[in-house]
């Protein structure tokens, strides 16, 4: 039997829409909501788990929409029993989909080096299903439909569908269920259209009862994963950080996890270590103080990024301080620390002193918008895993920071590893010395990192402080000026300025790091 005969024309008189017709317009919206949260959800992970998110978005975009080419062309194929296929499917891609983000949780943790081969696996299988559907459904619905008003009722309900999830994916769905329950929520959902698809053609289907089998199945394996989801990311969590959990949550912007075991607690965003309890103190007291006390008496202070609290801790050792604005982007991680009571002691209370102004908002905006000056800025931002926070270290960041500093203020800028990725580190002094600032680097080992790199900027030539404030744990007067001496591994090497139009940091840090990771493993 031709396409032709299975698919009978389209009536051409008019008339008000069907309940069928309207069923699977619905269906449409479902389906393309369910589609674009896989991708997002394969792409958000690939981004927090292999890092360069412009990188991971990118290519898994391109090989989704792929995979959605090559299941538009397979429909072809698909010549009798139209809601049955497309039944089957819907069911395919609800288990499929939905466990995705769950399926790629457990494979980061247990098999890590089959997490890529994974990762796009499930991105082409779930594509080739997702570009199935909707041709299905147009060619059902033509039975009854003009062609004009399909194509364009199909593509509205499809686009309709994509703007909905586009916009409640980071603002609502990922912060309040997390990626492994936001994933099995919309399986659920693609699963209720196959169950919906099974009672509107409940006559045309040969074998009712298997499908309607496979349906309760697909909808109880969803259900139960939804109920455990908790279990399931602890599962994954605590394999792949190895100490025990006491927090985690996901906001719009990252996935914070704290975890405690030998070194303390320690902090990670993204899957990235930013701070552990047992050494934090050297990373803060070499990020504050040798600008601080070179100051001499610093009021006005700032602190960009740093959400922790830990250098504000450090910054309200100085009695001269007056005030300290706090600039973070993620609220729920000054919450965290203000709030939680572990958390807030590790950082001595200090969201909570009475000096301290928080700002949640974008660093790089505030910089734009503010009018304040300040003695002393520090400038404590993740290391430029991708363009999001590169843009942090631009030379169109630092010439906002020059205008914010008073004539004689210092500020500080922390500035990866310059023994694992001295080019990057050569690149943000050159890049602080783009805009007229004097570029002054230094250096500090601590345990959880390494050998660690810091920039101080400032109108002014730097000059050693002449005291530092009692009771630090790890730097001394004496070791001060040996923080600032290079050895010949990590001395200056040739390196461009990193401007907005390119971004080259985020290229060279991912290529250093990369070979540190790949020689590792």
């Amino acid at each position: 039997m031709s396409v032709a005969a299975s698919d009978p024309a389209p009536a051409t008189e008019a008339r008000g829409p069907q309940p069928v017709e309207i069923a699977l317009l619905a269906s449409v919206f479902v389906v393309a909501a369910c589609g674009l949260v896989y991708e997002l959800s394969a792409a958000a992970l690939s981004s927090y788990l292999l890092g360069d998110s412009v990188l991971q978005f990118s290519t898994i975009i391109g090989t989704y929409l792929f995979a959605m080419g090559v299941g538009s062309w397979l429909s072809r194929y698909f010549e009798r029993q139209l809601p049955a296929h497309f039944l089957r499917i819907e069911l395919m891609v609800a288990v499929i989909g939905g466990a995705l983000p769950a399926l790629l949780f457990i494979a980061n943790a247990y098999i890590p080096g089959a997490f890529r081969l994974l990762l796009y696996g499930l991105v082409l299988v779930v594509g080739t299903l997702v570009g199935l559907e909707i041709p299905l459904v147009m060619r059902i619905l033509r039975r009854n439909v003009m062609l004009k008003d399909l194509v364009s009722q199909v593509l509205t309900f499809d686009y309709l569908g994509a703007l909905a999830v586009s916009v409640a994916f980071p603002l609502l769905l990922v912060p309040q269920l997390g990626m492994i329950r936001t994933g099995l929520l919309f399986g659920l959902m693609n699963a209720a259209v196959a169950l919906w698809a099974l009672w509107l053609f409940r006559h045309e289907l040969r074998r009712l009862g298997a499908h309607a089998l496979a349906c309760a199945l697909a909808l109880v394996a969803l259900a139960a994963a939804f109920v455990f989801a908790g279990h399931i990311t602890t599962l994954a969590e605590d394999k792949f950080y190895q100490d025990r959990i006491v927090f985690s949550e996901s906001s719009p912007y990252q996935r914070i996890v704290v975890t405690r075991g030998g070194a303390g607690h320690r902090l990670f965003l993204n899957g990235n270590l930013q701070f552990a309890e047992r050494d934090e103190y050297r990373y803060h007291e070499a990020l504050v103080h040798p600008a601080m006390a070179a100051h001499g008496a610093p009021k006005k202070v700032a602190v960009l990024g740093g959400g922790d609290g830990m250098a504000a801790r450090e910054i309200l050792k100085y009695p001269s301080v007056e005030s300290i604005t706090l600039v973070e982007l993620d609220p729920n991680m000054t919450r965290l620390f203000g709030e939680h009571e572990t958390l807030a002691a590790l950082n001595g209370g200090a969201l909570n002193s009475p000096k301290v102004r928080v700002v949640n908002t974008d660093a790089f905006q505030w910089l734009q918008q503010t009018g304040d000056m300040f003695d002393v800025i520090v400038v404590d931002f993740p290391d430029p895993t991708n363009f999001a926070i590169g843009k942090l270290y631009t030379n169109s960041f630092y010439a906002l920071l020059d205008r914010r500093l008073a004539a004689s203020g210092y500020a500080v800028i922390q500035t990866t590893s310059p023994l694992v990725a001295r080019k990057s580190f050569w690149t943000v002094v050159a890049t602080v010395e783009s805009v007229g600032l004097v570029a002054t680097p230094y250096h500090a080992h601590v345990p959880s990192f390494g050998e660690w790199g810091f920039v101080v900027a400032g109108h002014r030539p730097y000059r050693l402080p002449e005291a530092l404030p009692e009771g630090l744990r790890f730097l001394t007067m004496p070791g001060l000026p040996q923080l600032f001496e290079f050895p010949r591994d990590m001395a200056r090497v040739p390196a461009d300025v990193n401007r907005l139009s390119n971004q080259n940091l985020v290229t060279t840090y991912e290529q250093e790091w990369g070979k540190v990771v790949g020689h590792g493993g």
